[in-house]
């Protein structure tokens, strides 16, 4: 290991109350020993929203997960190798939100080539998935959005998370999986201080992770919510995770951790006392045996100069985020009126959103019109509907992207609006390697907590991301359930170039408020004159075609009154001191002109993130 980033690694252990390794003056500095490696990594990481330097930089929501990052780039591994080190060690610290019972999509543009790739690693339905299967029996009607809804067998997708961090590696990285993998395992088994907002996620699944065994043994020991400070230890998912890099993907996906996930999918491990009905699910090894990811060709739109890069479908990122910059650039935004600015962004985004609910499904099953969602023209059509001076009534009509376009003549489709599904939860990382690659990564298993069912012995949750098909199924709903299909996502992992140069990685958890939080930061970065710093801090708002505004309450008091008088009415995000009472949790990366690196992280939100470069410098 170089020496600079050793003794930035020792400056940080010592902030965080490991005791420094001293040597007489002008005497080589002493290796650390074995007893100092170990408490160096038990004691919990500094966490730093905003980190500036050079040789590589890593943001996302953890610290421990940020400082594994660190270590394999310090180490000269690449962005993927780093970035898959760092989604591991998620999967421990960010249980509830990521880990490999789940899938995501990773964007990764290579200096080599000078172009961006992705890799689709979101999860399948099973062959064999009801289309009635988030109907309620006894009503008739789909589940409302609740514990009945997510806890349950039947919302478990084939998980696609292993496989895209094989795949990754395979392609770009310069690591094996073992590798990869073993900070995470070490990380797993020797622990990492609970902090509070683990504490509030626990909390707020206390109920439905009491109804599952593994669950609550794991997640509820002596029957609460592990207490802050304390060490919180998964020694099932060490051992997964280096069964995983010993053994490559086969017991995952023909084997033996197969076989329990089919079990434990088919037939819940719920309480003698379980007051939830946690239905069965429909998946067969096969559909195990049979998942593949999908290496694809990135979105791209010009906006500002800029080139910018994203997820296609089965995301509905790219595609939503790209149409509303297009239309955003043929309406006034500047920093000298950001009322008028922020006027701008709801109405793009409500069209966006109409055209992603009503085109937008998995390209397998549906034709997606990318090219045309996408194309100058059709934004150019879109942008005519917008009134810069009053706000439209929502839901708005989806367009007609047909390549036949007449600016400013209303389509004549009916709304395309459909109810929001999508769990809030997630997680993103973002990385810049000093090679110049850069990972956008974000990945998930859906509601926090994904289905709270622990698969027996192996440590991890299940995924409930099948809960993002729309539950009524309806022939003409690209969303509709489909065995084998990918349900829509609303992930945004985001690259973008300046002059064909890498100049920003970023991404966000939030649910379909993904999409708007992509996109909030973007314009406040390139178009409102914020730093990457305050364009993530800054106050958000989601428009997703909707009548109200879902904005944070910090919005609603700066911005509230004077967005009214366009029309706009507001609600405010979730309940307060609730993870759901805020909108997003940002990570990213930006290359200065000098060629320094800025990590950037949330300052408040989800408890803060974890920013980190591997030689800091002002």
């Amino acid at each position: 290991m170089p020496v600079r980033p050793l003794v930035v690694g020792v400056t940080a252990l010592a902030l965080a109350g490991v005791p420094a390794v001293t040597t007489p003056a002008g005497a080589a500095p002493a290796a650390p020993t074995a007893a100092f490696r170990a408490a160096a990594d038990r004691a919990a990481p500094p966490k730093q929203a905003v980190a500036i330097g050079r040789g590589g930089a890593v943001s996302s929501v953890d610290p421990y997960a940020t400082r594994i990052g660190l270590r394999v780039l310090a180490r000269g591994g690449n962005a993927t190798d780093a970035a898959v080190a760092t989604a591991a060690a998620l999967g421990v610290t960010e249980p509830y939100s990521a880990g490999i019972g789940g899938g995501g999509y990773f964007v990764r543009y290579g200096p080599r080539t000078g172009t961006v790739s992705v890799i689709d690693g979101r999860e399948t339905a099973p062959q064999t998935m009801r289309r009635n299967a988030f109907i309620d029996p006894e009503t008739g009607k789909p589940y409302p959005a609740g514990p009945e809804l997510y806890t349950s067998g039947a919302a478990v997708g084939v998980p696609g998370t292993p496989r895209t961090w094989a795949d990754a590696l395979s392609t770009w990285g310069s690591l094996s999986l073992q590798r990869a993998l073993a900070p995470a395992a070490r990380l797993a088994e020797r622990g990492f201080r609970v902090d509070p907002t683990f504490v509030l996620q626990t909390e707020e699944n206390a109920e439905r992770f009491a109804q599952l065994r593994p669950t609550a043994r794991l997640f509820l020991p002596g029957g609460a919510p592990p207490e802050v400070g304390s060490r919180f230890r998964n020694p099932d998912l060490a051992a997964t995770y280096r069964l995983l890099g010993e053994r490559g993907l086969r017991p995952f996906y023909r084997g033996a951790i197969a076989g329990q996930v089919v079990r434990t999918v088919r037939q819940p491990p719920t309480t003698a006392s379980a007051e939830l009905p946690v239905p069965p699910g429909f998946m067969r090894r096969t559909d195990l045996a049979h998942y593949r990811t999908k290496l694809m060709r990135a979105t791209h739109v010009r906006y500002g100069g800029l080139d910018v890069y994203g997820m296609p479908p089965s995301s509905s990122g790219g595609t939503t985020v790209g149409e509303a910059l297009n239309i955003l650039e043929r309406l006034p935004v500047s920093p000298a009126d950001p009322v008028q600015s922020l006027h701008s962004f709801l109405e793009a985004s409500a069209l966006a959103f109409a055209d992603r609910a009503a085109y937008v499904g998995d390209p397998a099953y549906v034709d997606v019109p990318v090219r045309e969602l996408l194309s100058q023209d059709f934004a150019s059509e879109r942008a005519c509907q917008v009134d810069l001076d009053q706000a439209a009534a929502k839901p708005v009509s989806a367009g007609v992207p047909d390549g036949d376009y007449e600016p400013c003549e209303v389509a004549p489709r009916a709304s395309g609006s459909a109810p929001d599904r999508e769990g809030r939860s997630t997680t993103h990382l973002s990385v810049v390697d000093r090679n110049g690659s850069m990972v956008a990564y974000t990945l998930t298993i859906e509601q926090t907590g994904g289905s709270a069912i622990t698969v027996p012995g192996r440590g991890f949750l299940l995924n409930n991301e099948l809960t993002d098909f729309s539950a009524e199924y309806v022939k003409s709903d690209p969303n509709r359930i489909e065995g084998g299909k990918r349900p829509r996502s609303s992930m945004s992992p985001t690259i973008v170039l300046r002059g064909g140069k890498p100049w920003l990685a970023i991404g966000s958890p939030g649910g379909s408020t993904i999409i708007t939080t992509v996109l909030q930061t973007l314009v406040n970065r390139i178009d409102l004159g914020m730093s990457l710093p305050q364009a993530i801090a800054a106050p958000r708002a989601a428009q997703r075609n909707e009548p109200d505004v879902t904005a944070e309450q910090s919005f609603i008091d700066t911005y509230g009154k004077a967005l009214e008088a366009y029309g706009h009415t507001f609600v405010p995000a979730g309940a307060p001191g609730t993870s759901a009472a805020e909108i997003g949790a940002v990570a990213a990366v930006e290359r200065k002109p000098s060629g320094r690196l800025l990590a950037a992280a949330e300052p408040e939100r989800r408890g803060g993130g974890a920013a980190g470069v591997v030689r800091p410098a002002p």
